[in-house]
């Protein structure tokens, strides 16, 4: 019997934070920023990433043969550092950023069919990718990765959100 305990720590506060902005079963394209995985339990550390926004206005004018340009430009941004966390879990974690800066932290642990022998487990099905597509259904978190080489073929896995970390 495997035992999955989560202890909130003082660094990671889970917001109560809520996936408002994408519609109940809606696939988002998201990226893995940090993979863990062990079957015996492990505490862990969300990594640190960077966000950055750019943009530029120019104007150009001509008379005749004569062109004339002015322009200017702005540019935003932030790290978010490395944090560490009080979680304890077992099977695979993942850290994933979501489109508007936010970190999901999903979780799996490995499967379990009880038929009364305590064979029939298997280990959650991992990505091997980077960028992924998730469904989000309340805590639960649906994982999609292409497996074939024209990217028709998906593999999934369920994983359960442990988490959502501000941006900031």
């Amino acid at each position: 019997m495997r035992i999955h305990h989560i202890s909130i720590g003082l660094v990671l506060v889970f917001l109560g934070a809520t996936f408002t902005e994408f519609a109940h079963g809606e696939k988002v394209h998201v990226k893995i920023v940090q993979r863990q995985n062990n079957e015996t339990g492990y505490s862990g550390f969300v990594p640190s990433h960077n966000y950055s926004t750019a943009n530029a206005n120019v104007n150009c004018n001509s008379y005749g043969n004569n062109v004339s340009c002015t322009g200017n430009g702005n540019s935003s941004g932030y790290t978010t550092p490395s944090r560490v966390i009080s979680y304890n879990v077992t099977g695979a974690t993942f850290s994933l950023l979501l489109p508007d800066g936010r970190i999901a932290v999903v979780n799996c642990v490995s499967k379990y069919a009880p038929r009364g022998d305590y064979v029939n487990r298997r280990s959650c099905r991992m990505p091997i990718v980077d960028e992924i597509d998730v469904e989000f259904k309340g805590d639960k978190a649906k994982l999609f990765w292409p497996v074939s080489l024209d990217g028709k073929k998906l593999e999934s896995e369920t994983y359960k959100v442990l988490g959502i970390l501000d941006n900031k």
